[in-house]
């Protein structure tokens, strides 16, 4: 049994599942079985009813009633949040082995008392892999969508975008020390690999693993900023990590699946 410290939240693991099982199909889940199903992780019933509840206020799921029965599904906002994860997961991997030498930069300045758009707008570009400069100044690897990160936020007039390279005396190494925390990073995929490796203990409900698994892997790349990997150290732990993720992840994907069909109540919403 894989035991994960801190435990993921419920609403992580209620993504992972949608996710996993639930995107791309025009399905609605019903209450019933989503407590069914988490129950195997040690979400209690009363947690799971909470969790769907705040997922619905924040826009990530709609309800649909079918007599007494109550359905769940994702709305176009939780859609784009888990075909993003998703990307990350399988297209955008890890390891960033094709930096072209291109950063993004966003300045911005907001009034003292604008402390939760601040915080907002921190955790935005956090997400979006950026971290910071200096004071007042993020960067970011690569070429990031700033518009459809921030454009919400409705804080265009305060915001600066810019895109470049690094010039001398700068070196990019500076860069990367200064703005990120490759440390932390690193210690994240060395953990994982530690909770991962070796055998899985029995028995093992393969979609309990599944779900700890994809959890525990997405929390992981949605905090990595995709640093460039020519510079960054030769054994940098996320090439193993995302070895080992890859590699159990297909070892449970079909017998996972098959238990997720089994246990999955659903109606059709499209």
């Amino acid at each position: 049994m894989i035991d994960l410290d801190p435990a993921p939240r419920p609403q992580s693991l209620m993504l992972t599942f949608f996710g996993v099982h639930v995107l791309g199909r025009d399905v609605a889940l019903s209450s019933g079985s989503v407590i069914e199903i988490f129950e195997r992780v040690g979400v209690t019933e009363e947690a799971v009813r909470s969790t769907l509840t705040r997922m619905v206020n924040r826009g990530l799921l709609t309800r649909h009633r079918q007599g007494r029965k109550m359905y769940f599904a994702l709305t176009q906002r939780a859609v784009s949040v888990l075909q993003d994860g998703h990307d990350r997961v399988w297209s955008t991997g890890a390891v960033n082995r094709h930096w072209r030498g291109q950063w993004t930069l966003v300045g911005f300045s907001l009034p003292e008392a604008w402390r939760r758009q601040r915080h907002d707008l921190r955790s935005r570009l956090t997400w979006g892999g950026f971290g910071p400069l200096q004071n007042g100044l993020w960067v970011a690897p690569g070429e990031p969508d700033v518009a459809a990160l921030l454009g919400d936020l409705d804080l265009d007039a305060h915001l600066r975008v810019f895109r470049g390279t690094v010039l001398q005396p700068t070196e990019v190494a500076q860069v990367v020390e200064s703005a990120f925390d490759t440390e932390a990073i690193a210690a994240g995929y060395r953990a994982f690999l530690e909770r991962w490796s070796g055998p899985a203990s029995e028995p093992d409900d393969p979609l309990r693993r599944q779900l700890l698994l994809h959890t525990d892997w997405l929390e992981l790349v949605r905090r990595d900023p995709h640093l460039p990997a020519e510079h960054l150290p030769a054994d940098w732990p996320a090439i193993r990590a995302e070895e080992l993720f890859r590699t159990i992840a297909r070892q449970v994907a079909a017998a996972a699946g098959q238990e997720a069909a089994r246990l999955m109540d659903t109606t059709t919403t499209g």
